[in-house]
């Protein structure tokens, strides 16, 4: 009865278009700049590369993976993962996103508080997403066999399971920044010229920070659906 309520439609519904919309903006922010060719003729790799020598971030790495938009900096190895069409192509859209996640390097380089939270938080919220549902699921279960401790443990659910939520209204900043970085980034080296190219970098990087919004309302939505449903089972045994 728990894992079919129909209320879940309701708290998540608009959270899953959110996502919907965000997914079609960016893929299509993408798609667009990742045809326009950039000026200065680097590819991904080779304009993070500049960026690292410009940046003084000689302990970072470069290296191909695997998959579309899957690019990511990784601070316990200092590797930057490229996709291979940001990393092989020479558009605007490769330079938005090589510079934003070099922007996360300069973040670790630095000790930004921001990242080394949101990293801290990883292994609480790896526990936490499957943990706290379980813990929610046994405690109403246990409520609607009549157990007063049911309630207690549904609770305690829900506190780890809101570590999901904890971790979304962390990233945001840090996406945010690293960002704001990336576009300084490339300014101040010169790789990319003039109002258009501008205008492209700005509008791939706002498509991509609009994903971490949308995550951030997903979870909190889905953490006031289960804080509704446990107070209502508790509300109906007192």
């Amino acid at each position: 009865m728990f894992l079919y309520n129909p209320t879940y439609l309701l708290f998540m519904a608009p959270a899953f278009v959110l996502m919907l919309i965000t997914s079609f903006y960016v893929k299509s922010a993408y798609r667009k700049w990742s045809q326009v060719g950039a000026r200065s003729g680097l590819t991904g790799v080779q304009a993070a590369q500049r960026l690292i020598q410009a940046g003084g971030l000689y302990g970072v790495q470069v290296q191909p993976v695997a998959g579309n938009l899957t690019d990511n900096y990784d601070p316990r190895t200092k590797v930057l993962h490229l996709s291979q069409g940001v990393a092989q192509v020479p558009s605007v859209a490769s330079l938005a996103v090589a510079a934003h996640e070099l922007g996360h390097a300069q973040q670790d380089a630095e000790g930004y508080f921001p990242l080394r939270f949101r990293s801290a938080l990883v292994p609480m919220v790896n526990i936490g997403s499957y943990l706290g549902w379980i813990l929610i699921m046994v405690g109403l279960f246990l409520s609607y066999l009549g157990s007063a401790l049911g309630v207690n443990i549904a609770w305690l659910g829900v506190m780890v399971f809101a570590g999901g939520a904890v971790f979304a209204l962390a990233t945001l900043p840090v996406e945010l920044n690293a960002s704001a970085r990336a576009r300084r980034l490339l300014t101040e080296t010169g790789i990319i010229f003039g109002p258009e190219e501008e205008r492209g970098v700005r509008t791939v990087l706002n498509a991509a920070a609009l994903t971490y919004v949308a995550a951030l309302v997903t979870a909190m939505l889905q953490l006031l659906y289960y804080v509704t449903l446990v107070g209502g089972i508790g509300r109906r045994r007192q």
